[in-house]
């Protein structure tokens, strides 16, 4: 499927500059993970920190996902041919408990991970290439990529309820490989790539 030079444009990540995604380095007390655990003083972990470990990122419009162009090109340029939505909350998530617990540990996967969040908000944890943890606040319209094969989890905030689209090339496959996977090929794959100073941002 042919894509156009305007459908190229729209796809691209939001340049580091107009990002107003919010990240920082974790501390590592034992409190409850939905609390922000920043570091005091608090040490951000910016946009352009985060394109090195090969997290991408888009700020889009939640109120019209079924239409937006924006979202349109980003699926087929990037080849995202699955999407479903899924809402996480005690109230709305079978099994919640179980899951969430899951969700939180870590771990990593054999394609990219897609997230759009279109209603509330949450944390992504990721690890950098020193094995600190970063923590990715993403909230209604953030979307982002994390590469295969990067140390990751997820947590709901304090407000205990997000609402996200999932995104995948192909059949989706869910399976987490929860650590340590080191010798896994996707994280062999990940380490080689990103150690390597040459990070594509498509």
């Amino acid at each position: 499927m042919a894509v156009s030079e305007v459908e190229y444009h729209l796809a691209e990540p939001q340049p580091v500059e107009d990002s107003e995604l919010e990240a920082w380095y974790m501390d590592d007390l034992p409190a409850d993970q939905r609390l922000p655990h920043r570091l005091k003083p608090n040490r951000p972990a910016g946009v352009a920190q985060l394109r090195k470990l090969g997290v991408l990122s888009w700020k889009l419009n939640p109120v019209q996902y079924e239409t937006d162009p924006k979202l349109q090109a980003i699926c087929k340029v990037r080849g995202y041919s699955y999407q479903d939505i899924i809402t996480v909350s005690p109230e709305k998530l079978p099994a919640y408990e179980q899951k969430i617990k899951s969700f939180f540990e870590e771990h990593i996967h054999t394609d990219e991970e897609i997230r759009y969040i279109l209603d509330g908000s949450g944390y992504f944890d990721v690890r950098d290439l020193n094995d600190a943890w970063i923590r990715i606040a993403c909230k209604a319209g953030d979307m982002i990529v994390l590469p295969e094969g990067i140390y990751h989890r997820f947590t709901l905030d304090e407000g205990n309820y997000t609402k996200a689209m999932r995104l995948f090339v192909g059949e989706p496959v869910w399976t987490p490989y929860n650590r340590p996977q080191d010798q896994h090929s996707s994280r062999t794959k990940y380490v080689e790539r990103f150690t390597a100073g040459s990070i594509p941002v498509q």
